[in-house]
């Protein structure tokens, strides 16, 4: 597919994606994923094999390492930790560490309500926060209150048909094993940095990783639970029909047959980018990290933490401020 550039009308100013290029869409349900490609940027450390849950020593306050001898670490946004017999947290920013260090995050949020117990550094597993309280759980940013999330959680899980309480493991870990399969459903592409994921046609969210590997290991997280629960939601309860087979006599045949399959789709793709609400983007620097800078943008139809040297962009999680899904 062409050059991003047309994804600066979305994001103006701050966040040029100018020599990056979109894949060939993928389709789940109600979510579809669009691979972004370009070129990495070397020295980050990735999430989960570098960078451990050590601490909780209060409800709301986290602590993380960066257990590798060389490179910063970007934790990625809104990310949250689930473990049995422990109160599970979630993280309303992002954040520099430099190799070896430990950061207490004051501004934490529990996101089970009435569970007792701190995680420890054993058996854990990470989740994004899912889209519909990412706008919020930004707001919050900054706020040391452990139970600044329930209410919205509970809303959500309200109109998800669930109990009315501040538990977000009535989705996540309840519906995990449905939820996951967005991760097979949806193919992680080789070279693959990034994505732009879609909500019955509506734009949901921009993510970029510095590189492969870092987006390898974030990209369960975010498809199955930042993007995946809404979609999940989202989906018409029936099972979807069949896809038409090809009129194809021949191999040549079927190769055509395929490339304006992709055409159609990637046609379809740029229609929405074209129809996605634009409006005013206002950053502000939160941090920075020798050349790198750490921003929050915020928008009437964006928001999110973007990291930049200079004018090219490192690290991105950006969504919808407003989304929407269609009820099942």
């Amino acid at each position: 597919m062409s050059d991003l550039t047309t994804l600066d009308t979305l994001v103006p100013g701050p966040l040029s994606l100018a020599g990056h290029r979109l894949g060939t869409p993928q389709r789940a349900g109600a979510l579809t994923m669009v691979p972004i490609s370009g070129p990495a940027y070397p020295g980050i450390v990735p999430p989960r094999t570098g960078v451990k849950l050590t601490r909780v020593p209060g409800y709301g306050r986290v602590e993380l390492r960066n257990g590798a001898d060389r490179g910063v670490a970007i934790i990625p946004l809104h990310i949250g930790y689930v473990q049995d017999q422990a109160q599970n947290h979630a993280l309303c920013r992002s954040a520099f560490l430099a190799a070896g260090q430990k950061l207490l995050f004051e501004d934490a949020c529990c996101v089970q309500q009435s569970q007792g117990g701190y995680l420890s550094e054993r058996d854990q597993w990470f989740f994004i926060l899912p889209l519909e309280l990412r706008a919020r759980a930004l707001e919050l940013r900054g706020l040391n209150a452990y139970s600044k999330l329930w209410d919205d959680i509970a809303a959500l899980n309200h109109r998800y048909g669930l109990p009315r309480r501040g538990h977000l493991e009535q989705i996540l870990s309840r519906h995990r094993a449905v939820l996951t399969q967005f991760q097979s459903r949806l193919e992680l592409q080789p070279g693959q940095l990034g994505a732009l994921f879609f909500l019955h046609g509506r734009f949901a969210g921009l993510e970029l990783a510095p590189d492969p590997l870092y987006f390898a290991e974030v990209w369960t997280p975010l498809v199955a639970f930042a993007y995946g629960v809404a979609a999940w939601h989202a989906e018409p309860p029936a099972p979807e029909r069949d896809a038409e087979p090809y009129d194809a006599g021949d191999l040549g045949e079927l190769r055509a047959a395929l490339a304006r399959d992709r055409a159609e789709r990637i046609a379809e793709v740029a229609d929405w980018l074209a129809a996605a609400p634009t409006g005013p983007v206002t950053a502000v620097e939160e941090d920075r990290y020798l050349g790198l800078s750490l921003s929050t943008l915020t928008g009437p139809h964006l928001a999110g933490q973007i990291v930049t040297d200079g004018d090219r962009p490192v690290y991105a999680s950006l969504f919808s401020s407003a989304p929407g899904t269609t009820p099942r």
